[in-house]
């Protein structure tokens, strides 16, 4: 939805049931997850005959990581990174190290990567499948 948002940035606002049929996603899941994408800023919708939704911002200005919280909330691999309190074990356990550095990779990585590149490394995968289907 956000890659199609963005790669209608700059046009008119887009209907949710165009975006479902372009995607091939489900329009009522589509309404669901608008929700926290507006909530977060990201999206904005417009009431109207020439309504729908846009971004709020450039694509090259929204990280993967903005758009990962917003749908899923703070990435946490285990229970016990974010609450210690879960396991009685969390103090002396090795593992709860290695899963908290990997849970800050995680969102470091989706930091670095916007929306506008991963448009186009979509558009890449499209052009490469037009060319092998020649």
């Amino acid at each position: 939805m956000m890659a199609d948002l963005a790669d209608n940035f700059g046009t008119s606002p887009v209907f949710l049931k165009d975006i479902a049929k372009r995607e091939d996603i489900s329009e009522k899941y589509l309404s669901l997850i608008v929700i926290p994408l507006r909530q977060a800023g990201l999206i904005q919708s417009t009431r109207g005959a020439h309504g729908g939704y846009s971004l709020t911002r450039l694509p090259e200005r929204i990280t993967a990581q903005e758009i990962f919280d917003a749908l899923e909330g703070e990435n946490c691999l285990v229970d016990c990174v974010q609450n210690p309190g879960e396991c009685s074990r969390s103090s002396i356990c090795p593992t709860r190290d290695v899963w908290s550095m990997l849970g800050n990779k995680i969102r470091e990585t989706l930091a670095t990567v916007t929306l506008a590149e991963l448009v186009n490394v979509r558009r890449e995968k499209a052009q490469n499948n037009l060319m092998s289907d020649i």
